[in-house]
């Protein structure tokens, strides 16, 4: 609306027909009753706190204006404030359009960590299994986790071994060792073992609903900068109208001037000292910050840290799974006996195609990746925390880490890399 008033007076055009003013006056209206209503509802609240923040200097500019207006329009001949206060209201409400979008997309993020828990949950009940909704778990019931199914709430495994992948939690890709004793948070992805847990933690004091607490007081928190805001409106808001105040006493009490005339200035000042760049512009970056944040995997506690890490001068970061996707492949095959590279990644995939393992599933990928054709194999047996075996071609196949292969005899190299995965077999 301003910027078509000044592009008019550029030109020396104004557009105008007979009733213009009364035009501006219903549509001015409409903007200042309805547009500027939710800080009016902010600067009471202020008020009564004793406050004198944004939305008092506001609503005071955006009173003063209109009513100015109005007598300009019925009672006397000045000029009106309609484009001005009406641009006011406009901006601000596109500000605080633009800060609750940003909160929405937090929201989302949030969701995304809510979709974390399953659904529902398999309760053990005596002898029999059976699918309850997650929310009626109770403490002290014991669930059963399959393979490759979620963990639904916290709790402590009473049966069972497997691998437990905690990347969304740790940012740790390998997956953790869980035997009876362990503890299992809810929201992490049971590997190639079932499990049978003992709810410790339910609702509100689980791991994860801790985390989505921490998120949303993290957007409720105020950054030191946001604090200086809003002591620097509590000063502009009582400059503002001291200047004001100052402005018509002098050209109407010391210079003589009309009082319309008076008036007229001291109601310029406050429409132009509401700097509403000043209020919007610290909340909507803080909020798009934890929002994006959150999107991506990175929880901020407070807004003040997120301040100070501006500061920062070197940051050390957890390498797998944190800046790296954290996810396993094969980059060498390298026979130690008579077979060839294809013939031992064939039999090699051939035993992890039954398993859930995340590295079982990378070799199983890179053979199919190769065009390998793998072998059946029979009598499988996972070994929790080690590897898995099973018969291929007639031999029994043991694959595995360092552990296992110690298990079942083969010396490994002392030069060999500690993260390699091994096969040995047995006539």
């Amino acid at each position: 609306f301003k910027g078509i008033s000044t592009v008019q007076k550029w030109f020396g055009y104004r557009f105008t027909f007979p009733g213009a003013r009364y035009v501006l006056f219903a549509l001015a209206t409409t903007i200042v009753l309805y547009g500027a209503w939710p800080f009016y509802k902010n600067a009471r609240r202020a008020l009564r706190r004793g406050m004198l923040d944004m939305s008092v200097l506001v609503s005071t500019a955006v009173s003063a204006g209109y009513l100015f207006s109005v007598g300009a329009t019925f009672l006397f001949t000045a000029v009106d404030f309609y484009w001005e206060i009406s641009t006011l209201v406009v901006v601000l409400l596109f500000g605080h359009w633009m800060e609750m979008r940003a909160v929405r997309g937090t929201a989302g993020a949030l969701g995304e960590l809510v979709k974390l828990i399953p659904p529902t949950a398999n309760r053990v009940v005596g002898e029999r299994v059976e699918e309850v909704p997650t929310t009626e778990v109770r403490v002290g019931d014991v669930l059963l986790v399959r393979p490759g199914e979620k963990v639904p709430v916290d709790g402590e495994v009473v049966e069972g071994r497997s691998g437990v992948n905690e990347a969304m939690f740790t940012g740790e890709s390998k997956p953790v060792p869980k035997g009876p004793g362990d503890e299992v948070i809810g929201g992490t992805i049971n590997g190639e073992g079932a499990l049978r847990i003992r709810v410790a933690r339910t609702g509100e004091e689980t791991a994860l609903a801790q985390i989505i607490n921490l998120v949303k007081e993290a957007q409720a928190s105020k950054p030191p900068i946001q604090r200086l805001a809003d002591r620097a409106a509590h000063w502009l808001t009582i400059i503002a109208i001291t200047v004001g105040l100052a402005t018509f006493l002098f050209w109407f009490l010391l210079a003589g001037r009309p009082s319309v005339f008076a008036l007229t200035l001291a109601v310029t000042v406050l429409v132009i000292a509401c700097p509403h760049a000043l209020g919007l512009a610290i909340p909507v970056v803080t909020t798009i910050s934890t929002a994006l944040g959150a999107r991506n995997g990175m929880l901020i506690r407070n807004a003040q840290a997120a301040e100070t890490a501006r500061r920062l001068d070197v940051v050390i970061f957890d390498k797998t799974g944190t800046l790296t996707k954290g996810e396993f492949g094969v980059t060498d095959v390298v026979p130690l006996a008579e077979w060839d590279e294809a013939t031992l990644l064939g039999r090699v995939a051939a035993v992890e195609v039954n398993s859930e393992h995340v590295i079982a599933r990378s070799i199983v990928r890179a053979a199919q990746e190769r065009g390998l054709r793998l072998p059946l194999a029979s009598d499988f047996r996972a070994v929790p925390g080690k590897g898995a075996r099973a018969v291929v071609e007639g031999m029994w196949l043991f694959v595995g880490n360092w552990a296992l292969m110690e298990e079942v005899g083969m010396a490994v190299p002392e030069d060999s890399p500690f993260a390699a995965t091994w096969a040995a077999y047995e006539v």
